[in-house]
């Protein structure tokens, strides 16, 4: 059902079968997009996943498994962004790997999204989860990791507020917890490890220097597309007046005071609501 053009396999498709876009066997390369966006419509005329427990027939299994062929190159620029962390670059890719599947399984390409806006705030999401649940140095359930994360926020939030550092009881009321789960939640800290940045590079990828000398700088247009792809659905959920100041301050670039004036209310109340309004999309952000 394959044929090789070089190193690139493309999927043919019986005469008798509807074709969304003609694949041809020619020497001439095929454009990525065009193929996998075929590949997405073939995979959706042979019908949903099986359930669990289920087998794909040999032919959903294959197009499926070209589709994520086709699109691996998506996941190693998206772990590129992480070589500077102190875990084998294989694993990283794996990972992203995982998202990417998950990606290709939830997709529709009759939504008007191009599949790699789509697939890569999953990818990415997916490689962060594996760093976060990694960086510990001894095992700690994921309740009391998320806890510890849901404390950083809340204390520094609480210390904006209180102009001081907040007590036990009042990060328990807080987030809704007992003290007893609050004082769990600030011990794991102990068991979370980061790198330092003058730590020596890892010896599989020169182990020359330190990881501050390795560090990069990150494709500016990538994180466009992840956090904008991510806060759509959440800016969506907001309240019209909380969303008209969002995109007023970050899009319109609107100072506090101007847009007191625009929306009615004191520059007081408007940098209320951004300091909550924010805080519900990184909550967001960070539970997706």
């Amino acid at each position: 059902m394959s044929e090789e053009q070089g190193s690139s396999k493309v999927l043919t498709l019986e005469k008798s079968e509807p074709a969304p876009v003609a694949l041809t066997s020619s020497p001439e390369a095929i454009d990525t997009r065009t193929l996998s966006r075929s590949l997405f419509l073939r995979l959706a005329a042979l019908g949903p996943a099986p359930g669990p427990g289920g087998t794909d027939s040999p032919e959903r299994a294959y197009v499926r498994d070209t589709l994520i062929e086709l699109n691996l190159p998506l996941v190693r620029y998206a772990a590129a962004r992480f070589r500077s962390r102190n875990e084998p670059m294989e694993d990283i890719v794996q990972v992203g790997t995982i998202g990417l599947i998950k990606a290709i399984d939830r997709f529709d390409c009759e939504r008007g999204v191009e599949f790699p806006t789509f697939a890569m705030p999953t990818v990415v999401g997916e490689i962060k989860r594996f760093f976060r649940d990694t960086s510990w140095s001894v095992r700690v359930p994921r309740r009391l990791q998320e806890l510890r994360l849901a404390l950083t926020r809340t204390s520094d939030e609480l210390a904006q507020k209180l102009d001081r550092s907040p007590t036990v009881p009042e990060l328990a009321k807080a987030l809704g917890v007992s003290e007893e789960e609050v004082v769990d939640g600030l011990a794991v800290g102990n068991a979370y490890t980061a790198s330092s940045l003058d730590s020596p590079a890892p010896e599989d990828d020169g182990g020359e220097g330190s990881l501050a000398d390795r560090l990069g700088y990150e494709d500016t247009a990538l994180e466009g597309v992840e956090y904008r792809e991510s806060l759509k659905p959440l800016l969506a959920k907001l309240p019209p007046r909380e969303r008209q100041i969002i995109m007023l301050r970050f899009f319109a670039n609107m100072t506090q005071s101007q847009i007191g004036e625009e929306v009615g209310i004191s520059q007081m109340h408007v940098s209320r609501l951004l300091t909550r309004t924010l805080a519900q999309l990184r909550e967001g952000l960070i539970a997706d």
